[in-house]
């Protein structure tokens, strides 16, 4: 699951943008032209605390990150944006892209580059081989950055021999919710099918996974094909994100244990009990779903080229109406518009009656990346991307990051609201005006696809979520007869309120800790493991029969067991009970 959150950062633009200005914490920003800082000089630059910041030189800056699917210099309007309030190029160094390689050359060089953006783990060990640069001064000259000090200096301080609480990182996706808050609609994986489908079915109860099935394979043979005539299936699968994201096992697999309330942490599986368990037990949920997806594969309603396509060849499917089961809450909105919500043909969950879903809380402290500023960037540098990372995490910064262009993807109301425009402009990649950069709005997107403040925290200009799905101007919009009917049977305004009032949902709490990593001999293992594991799992969906599914299993466990996967499950069990304790924590003085 290489890629998991990449994407789903990504299409929280699809979710907000598909739609998806330098600003202070009061909401009362700057011009669209003015960059942000402490002031704002009589020259055009800004100031940061006592500094006047010159914007006359453009710069170029070099974003190592984890999170980017795109490498090369940012282009179309987010690049124009850039250019125009700080004179920046900003040029991404993409590892997804480029290869893992790219880590080790970068880190023997000395140099990973001017903005950095790594996983939690990667970025303890840069801190303590002295790559990453120290702000703790600097940032208490940056008012938008301050208002998430609390978060800043909790992970910071978790960062293994940083006893002293310097300040080195920025962590992702932070809110300015609570640690025990969840504030979603949707939670981030469940079953969600399209509506018009499954009525007419006749919107039966789903009892379990074999429920769903029958259910999957009832509407595809109403729905074989999409209005072009293309083939239809009741669920697309796609190998390039498997490993990765602290997860081991395909990630089609991976993601959907959470059904179950349980939650793939490397080799080992939490359970809404606090326990663990091995990912190769038998019992366990990594192979329940497997035969899920095997189960799917012999009723065929699996797409047949899910072994060899990538995610680039998933998502017009998606967009082309020829999936009928989606797992991910983002996926909807390479579907889901105004106008299929209004006809009822839009993708909504529907309850299987004997899961429990598992959800983490709003990431008030933060996804587990982290922004950083490489030790090598000289003194103007430094404090132009520390101006910059101020924008980033001001309202204004934020409604570019989660919702686009005003008068392109919204208009702002006389009463401050936000309503709606080009609800499409991600998914179609509409052509941007040129005022605004011009070319494809997709095209153009902001390629770090990472933001330090997530959008479901509140906008302060707004007194709303930046997600425009809970825009009070949006819920009206889409307040339709399929809402109503999914209201009608189900109890409950949205999915999220059905799971608590029917005690369906487990909530884990946010925590910020910094885990150990990989001791050499422990990473050799568990890569070799994970390419067993992934091989297996991929032959097992596809291996036609039940007693060579069972077979597959035991040889794919007897193998990892040959190599030594025990020792990858006893440091796995180690490392994850402190970020357990520190949940347990959590809880505790909520």
């Amino acid at each position: 699951m290489k890629r998991l959150l990449s994407i789903l950062l990504v299409v929280c633009l699809v979710l907000s943008v598909a739609l998806t200005g330098c600003g202070d914490t009061t909401g009362k920003g700057a011009g669209p032209d003015t960059p942000s800082g402490g002031g704002t000089s009589t020259d055009g630059g800004s100031t940061g605390g006592d500094r006047v910041i010159s914007h006359d030189k453009e710069i170029t800056i070099d974003n190592y990150n984890v999170a980017a699917n795109y490498q090369g210099v940012q282009s179309g309007w987010f690049g124009k944006l850039l250019k125009d309030k700080f004179n920046i190029t900003l040029n991404i160094l993409a590892p997804q892209v480029a290869g893992d390689a790219l880590y080790q050359t970068r880190i023997s060089s000395g140099n990973l580059g001017d903005l950095i953006v790594l996983e939690g783990s990667d970025f303890a060990d840069c801190v303590q081989n002295g790559l990453i640069r120290d702000i703790t001064e600097e940032i208490k000259n940056w008012p938008n950055l301050m208002e998430y000090f609390h978060q800043i200096e909790t992970y910071n301080k978790s960062i293994p021999g940083n006893e002293a609480g310097k300040i080195y990182g920025i962590p992702c996706q932070m809110t300015n919710t609570s640690p025990t808050a969840y504030s979603q609609d949707v939670i981030y994986s469940s079953p969600q099918l399209r509506w018009d489908l499954y009525q007419a079915i006749g919107a039966p109860e789903i009892r379990d996974l074999d429920g769903l099935l029958d259910a999957l394979e009832a509407m595809q043979k109403i729905h074989p094909t999409n209005e072009e005539g293309e083939p239809a299936y009741a669920m697309t699968l796609w190998p390039d994100w498997d490993g990765g994201d602290n997860m081991m096992g395909i990630a089609n697999v991976v993601q959907l244990t959470t059904w179950y309330g349980e939650k793939i942490k490397g080799s080992v599986v939490l359970k809404p009990d606090g326990t663990f368990y091995k990912l190769t037990d038998k019992n366990g949920t990594y192979r329940k779903m497997l035969r899920f997806l095997y189960d799917a594969q012999r009723r065929g309603i699996v797409d047949p080229d899910s072994m060899d396509q990538d995610w680039n060849a998933v998502y017009p499917k998606i967009a082309a109406g020829r999936v009928h089961l989606l797992w991910y809450s983002w996926q909807g909105g390479f579907w889901n518009t105004a106008e299929r919500l209004a006809d009822g043909t839009a993708f909504i969950f529907v309850p299987v009656m004997d899961q429990n879903y598992y959800a983490d809380s709003d990431t008030y402290y933060g996804s587990g990346r982290v922004f950083g500023i490489g030790s090598g960037v000289d003194e103007e540098k430094f404090l132009r991307l520390m101006e910059f990372l101020d924008w980033y995490a001001s309202p204004d910064g934020l409604e570019y990051q989660h919702i686009g262009i005003e008068g392109f993807n919204y208009t702002r109301g006389s009463d401050g609201k936000l309503t709606i425009k080009n609800e499409n402009a991600l998914m179609d990649n509409l052509p941007v005006p040129e005022e605004w950069g011009g070319g494809g709005f997709n095209d153009g997107n902001n390629a770090i696809n990472q933001w330090i403040v997530d959008a479901i925290s509140i906008n302060p200009k707004t007194g709303e979520p930046y997600s425009r799905t809970y825009w009070s101007t949006y819920k009206e919009a889409t307040r339709t007869e399929m809402k109503r009917q999914w209201a009608e049977k189900f109890g409950a305004e949205e999915p999220a309120e059905w799971m608590k009032k029917n005690n369906k949902l487990i909530v884990s709490p946010n925590v910020s800790v910094t885990l150990p990593t990989d001791p050499n001999d422990i990473a050799v293992i568990r890569n070799s493991c994970e390419e067993i594991l992934e091989e297996y799992s991929w032959k097992m969906i596809f291996c036609g029969s039940d007693d060579k599914f069972d077979a597959l299993w035991d040889e794919m466990v007897a193998k990892m067991d040959g190599n030594d996967f025990d020792l990858v499950v006893q440091f796995d069990l180690e490392k994850w009970q402190i970020e357990l304790d520190a949940k347990k924590a959590a809880m505790e003085n909520q």
